[in-house]
Parts: structure tokens; sequence; C-alpha cells
């Protein structure tokens, strides 16, 4: 081995607040250049009672060691803990350079990382939030994200003070988009922030979509609208975290990226599919039946609204406790396209590929555990729930005539409806 770096692998156990150590990770480098991941459960965590599977694909509790040659040597679970380009830009912002080593980004990656686990190099827990940002910081978090991609853009404009700790010491989960974590009562949300390239008001929009996929009878995240000076931000509340007194439980989280062996490049599109999510949730669910439904018509909505960023980062899995369900739906958001005919989800919807049509949406019933009639059922009902609702739900919470107008071609588009 030419190099290598480990760090322990902590997670929180189901009903409790506090990291325990479950394991330890490595990163090699052979001879030949391969990176080479390797994870071991730890022998004392394997003989608790309350042990818990750190993922349903690739990490089951068993005494092995675990190996893996793809995404850089990071298994599937650990990656998801990382940041994505947001949180990462925002490491590198610390660091005062680009291009770190993707073990660094997991390193540094702060405490409100999406999931359950938790890294260190030590024995020694990390260290919880003990303060968070709250909604009386979001002016200053805003400016100081504005500073960040004014610097990205090549301004000369600095991080200041307050606003710099308020930002980079709260790295928020995954997502290109400028966001924080805030708490609000007895919960956290993500705050995510509107950028000036945005071609409409993007918070509204999307806390808009929100609402219409519960009109449609979709389990989707909550969220509100915070004003911010002439601004607006949403926060949607997070579903990997619930209050518990002394601390916040925490609940494991894969995503569908991970539950594929996918990577998130475009290059392994090949893999992104909503049927072979359906088969892994088959296995992986403990209400098989309930999620493939409900991943079903969280599909027919994708491509009813035009989401065509409905990539498998985000679809995920969520364990409270011991057992893994399909998550709240979240990053739901409208994409109208020129063509009038066609439209293509990010992932394989049906035989015919990622078109979105009923015809295609409705050709692969079967393995949503779906027959014909029941899958007609639920792309018709959404449908004309959307039909009915979209505009009256939109002006309802604030969105503007004119970005309406915007977005009203994403909506139940002419070649929908394609049903030879």
């Amino acid at each position: 081995m030419t190099s290598e770096r480990e760090c322990h692998v902590f997670v929180v156990l189901p009903g409790t607040t506090d990291f325990v150590v479950a394991g330890r990770f490595r990163v090699s480098t052979t001879p030949d250049g391969v990176p080479l991941g390797e994870f071991v459960y730890g022998r004392s965590y394997l003989n608790r009672a309350d042990a818990v599977e750190l993922d349903p694909v690739e990490l089951r509790l068993a005494e092995r060691m675990y190996r893996t040659t793809r995404l850089g040597g990071f298994f599937g679970a650990i990656r998801d803990s990382m940041p994505d380009y947001w949180g990462r830009l925002l490491i590198e912002r610390r660091f005062g350079r680009a291009q770190l080593q993707e073990f660094d980004y997991l390193a540094e990656g702060p405490d409100d990382r999406a999931g359950g686990l938790g890294f260190n190099a030590g024995l020694e827990p990390p260290s919880p939030r003990i303060r968070f940002n709250t909604v009386l910081d979001l002016a200053e978090l805003q400016a100081a994200a504005e500073a960040v991609l004014a610097g990205e853009r090549g301004q000369r404009k600095s991080l200041a003070g307050r606003a710099r700790e308020l930002l980079l010491e709260g790295t928020s989960m995954g997502g290109a988009r400028p966001k924080a974590v805030v708490e609000d009562g007895d919960a956290l949300w993500v705050a995510k922030f509107g950028r000036d390239e945005d071609r409409w008001n993007d918070p509204l929009v999307e806390h808009a979509v929100l609402q219409l996929a519960r009109e449609c009878g979709l389990n989707a995240a909550t969220s509100r609208i915070e004003r911010i000076g002439n601004r607006d931000a949403l926060l949607v509340r997070r579903f990997d975290r619930e209050w518990r007194g002394a601390g916040y439980a925490r609940s494991r989280m894969v995503s569908a990226l991970t539950l594929l062996g996918a990577d998130d490049s475009v290059t392994d599109r090949r893999r992104w599919s909503y049927l072979a999510l359906a088969d892994e949730l088959r296995r992986a669910s403990s209400k098989p039946r309930e999620d493939l439904h409900e991943l079903f018509g969280r599909m027919c909505f994708n491509a009813a609204i035009s989401n065509l960023d409905d990539h498998p980062r985000n679809h995920a899995i969520l364990a409270p406790g011991r057992e893994w369900r399909l998550s709240p739906a979240y990053d739901l958001t409208p994409v109208p396209a020129i063509s009038v005919t066609r439209r293509d989800l990010a992932m394989t919807c049906g035989p015919g590929g990622r078109w979105a049509n009923r015809a295609n949406l409705l050709g692969s019933a079967g393995r949503f555990l779906l027959d014909r009639e029941e899958a007609e059922a639920v792309f018709d009902r959404i449908a004309a729930t959307i039909r009915s609702s979209w505009l009256a739900v939109m002006r309802g919470n604030g969105v503007s005539e004119r970005d309406c107008d915007l977005i009203r071609h994403a909506i139940l588009y002419d070649g929908l409806f394609y049903d030879a």
C-alpha cells in the first residue's frame, strides 16, 4: 500500500441521542493506483443486543472485512454522510483551497451531516452540536451564502465575523443550492436560500410543490417560508432528526444511489432506475407494498410536474428504529423544457426508458406491486388533482402570477398523456 487513511465510524442507536463506535473505515491506495475501501464492525459492537446495520445493502451486520474499489473506496452509506457540492465549497473556503482529498471532506463534515453516522480519528465520539443557528440568524446566513457565491464567481467579497462563523461552522446537508441548518422549537430545519440567477422565486415554488404533493396523497417533507428582507427562504423540516428532551435522535439514512449501487455521475445513468429502486425497496423496506405504491405515485407526480432532476440522491430510505422505510419526498421542483411532446425523467421509469408519459409509467406497474387498473387509478388521480389544484396552491402560497406563467409549461405537459 502506498497511502492509507482511516477513522472510526460512529452511529446513534435507535431511541438514543449519543454516538457509539460501530467500526473502523480505511481507504488505501494500492501500488497500481486503485483506491481500496475497507470497513469492519467492532467485535464489542456486534455483541450489543441493540446493534444495527449501517445500511441494508453493503454493510450488513457481520463479523467480516468489507472491501470495495468503487466510488474511490467509499462505501455508499459513508458517501451519503459526506457533504455534497455546497458543503464541499464551504469546507474548501475554510481551508482556503480547492480540491481536497475525499477523506478530508469526510473528516471535516460537521455535525449536521445527513443520517445517523459520525466519524472521528480516535475512539472519542464526535462532539455534538451544542448551539444551532436559529431563524433569527437567517439574514446573516443568507448574506454569508451570497458572499460565498460571489467568491465562486470571481468577485472579491469576504466573509465577515459572525456570518462566516454561522455558515462555515454549520455546513449543510448535500446539494448545490445555498443552505444551512437552523433550529426552531424542538426541530431542525434545512434553510434553502434563493440565488440571483434563479428564474423564479425558487423557495416559494418548491414550498408550493411540496404542498401539492401532499394534496396528491403523497408523503412529502414538511416545509414553511421565512421572509428575509426582500427575499424568501424555504425551511424544510429534517426528517432524520427527532428531539428527545436531552438531544436529537438520529435516523440512519441512505440514498437511492446507494441502494442502486450507482455513482452520481451522468456516465453511470444506466443504473438510475425507478424500476430497479422498486426491486431494492422490496428487499430493504419493512413494508414494501406501501413504499412501492408511494414510490410509483412520486414517479407519476415527478412526470406530471416535469421534475426532471429526480436523480437518485433525491430519494432515500430512513431507519428511525431498526427497520427501513422510504423517506418523505424532498427536492421537488418543476423544470420547464422546450419540447411539448417529450420530457425525460432523470431515472428510467418504464419499458420505454426515461420518457415521462402515461404509457411508459404504466408499463411496469407490476414492479411496484400494482396491477394495470390500480396503476391507472394512481396516475389519473394525481393528474386530476394537479390539473384542478396546482394554480390555486401556487397562488395561495404567494407564488406570483409571473412565476406561475413561467412554470405553467412544466405542469401536465402535452406528451404526458401519450397512452399508446
